[in-house]
């Protein structure tokens, strides 16, 4: 039976909750989550824990900020004048972004706005949070070359 390592295709059922209980994800009312181990598709103590895991098998961890999304940072947080967003956008607290920049878009969160002063916070939502994941291996297997980014030359027939 294989086991969930680098280079594997893992699909799982998954539930994030706080520690107050609160569930701030789940993949339970949808189609499970696939994705590619030692890819850096997921955060890093997400697949750190299910190394070793097999299908049927359910695990329950916890991760620190450190293995998770990372610690806040204040110098990711910017004032910025309302002019800078379109006038007809109706601006709240709590929205979800992107600027756009040379490296792509980067995501952003609206936390207050007070009169033409929006600030604005590039830390990810659950940036400085422990977060608890219950997660349900749904199937493991090896994957095919081509689903390998390093295998995937200009004549593999990736494209």
């Amino acid at each position: 039976m294989t086991s969930i390592e680098n280079d594997t295709i893992a699909t799982v059922h998954y539930t994030g909750t706080l520690p107050d209980g609160e569930v701030f994800d789940s993949s339970r009312e949808k189609d499970p989550m696939t994705f590619l181990v030692g890819h850096k598709n997921m955060i890093p103590g997400f697949e750190q824990e299910l190394i070793g895991a097999t299908k049927g098998e359910t695990r329950t961890f916890t991760l620190t900020p450190d293995r998770a999304y990372g610690e806040r940072d204040e110098s990711a947080v910017q004032q910025v004048e309302r002019g800078q967003f379109p006038e007809d956008m109706d601006l709240k607290p709590g929205m979800m972004m992107a600027a756009q920049t040379d490296q792509g878009p980067i995501p952003f969160t609206i936390s207050e706005i007070n009169g033409e002063q929006v600030t604005i916070d590039f830390n990810h939502q659950m940036a400085g949070k422990t977060l608890i994941f219950e997660v349900e291996v749904i199937d493991v297997r090896e994957a095919m070359p081509k689903e390998l980014p390093d295998n995937c030359g200009p004549d593999c027939g990736c494209d």
